[in-house]
């Protein structure tokens, strides 16, 4: 098995040759825009690492792997014209870098961009592969409406939220790791647990995110530090600020998510505070760990060597400890 960084590297070669040098230029421009950001490129690697450990070469489920980072840039393309977010990696969004329209459509084309490279499979895993990307697709999309939903709604319980994260966020990364499963034919035990392994650690991944959103380094963080909080986003740490507030706490934390101040910083550091006093941070950081902690039970009735089982837990340590 390889290393994290040299799966990274597999994948940063990829992206940095296969240029899109197409017409009309305002379509496949952006597209190649958003992939040359680079960004953590989890899932992809989560891919190549599942071949692998599984004992197949890597390389040969680079092109599901491929799939997987194209679909997640697509869904960031579009959600970053839903959320009107100003950066994404540290760069202009697609959308301010160009407009609105060029957006959806040249996130539209990564979606069928996507598609097209599980065509270098044989039938057989062609077929296995496009059924769970199509699977999970209309799962993100489910998680992203529901995410849109929970903005007008004061009633968003925890288990909705847990649910929706794991639509929104989580399947993409449990796919990514059954993809490789697949390509490499393992048994379908196996598919099923790495799947499941990937699931519980993008929901510690995405709780993590909301985390750094509220207190991440903006320097390291890539994104607008504060922007569930503009944006009045139910997320996990104001639904447990929320369950834990004293009364005067939640009336202030329910005024603050009612406001669209022209300037936010003053909300963003109120709100913070309130994560802060009810212990909602706490909350939230003892969640990752116990999902992370979840996907590790899993690893134990995987039919994989001890050795490989230690660097997926450490490849989840590192991830619950990440800064970006």
């Amino acid at each position: 098995m390889q290393s994290i960084g040299y799966y990274q590297e597999v994948i940063s070669k990829y992206f940095a040759t296969a240029t899109i040098i197409k017409e009309p230029a305002n379509l496949y421009d952006p597209i190649s825009y958003i992939l040359s950001l680079g960004g953590k490129r989890m899932r992809p690697v989560l891919t190549l690492m599942a071949a692998d450990i599984f004992n197949t070469d890597c390389h040969e489920a680079l092109q599901a792997a491929v799939a997987v980072e194209i679909f997640h840039n697509f869904s960031l393309v579009h959600d970053d014209i839903m959320d009107d977010a100003p950066l994404r990696r540290g760069n202009q969004t697609v959308h301010e870098k160009w407009n609105i329209n060029t957006g959806i459509l040249s996130g539209d084309a990564m979606l069928i961009m996507a598609y097209r490279h599980f065509e270098e499979y044989e039938p057989e895993t062609f077929h296995s592969l496009a059924k769970l990307f199509s699977k999970t697709a209309l799962e993100v999309c489910e998680g992203q409406q529901w995410d849109v939903d929970f903005e007008e709604r004061t009633d968003v319980t925890i288990p909705e939220y847990l649910k929706m994260i794991e639509y929104k966020t989580a399947v993409l990364v449990g796919a990514a790791m059954q993809m490789g499963a697949i390509v490499a034919k393992t048994s379908q035990e196996n598919c099923n647990l790495i799947y499941n392994f990937g699931l519980n650690l993008g929901i510690a991944f995405q709780l993590q995110d909301d985390y750094l959103d509220a207190f991440g380094n903006p320097e390291t963080f890539g994104k607008q530090v504060g922007g569930d909080i503009i944006e009045n986003k139910k997320t996990y740490l104001y639904l447990k600020a929320k369950e834990f507030a004293r009364p005067e706490q939640a009336a202030q934390l329910q005024g603050l998510f009612s406001a669209h101040p022209e300037d936010s910083s003053d909300k963003i550091a109120a709100v913070k505070e309130i994560f802060n006093a009810t212990g909602a941070s706490l909350a939230t950081q003892k969640a990752i760990e116990e999902y992370t902690f979840k996907a590790f039970e899993t690893l134990e009735k995987l039919d994989i060597s001890q050795d490989k089982k230690a660097a997926l837990k450490d490849f989840g340590s590192k991830l619950m400890g990440r800064n970006v």
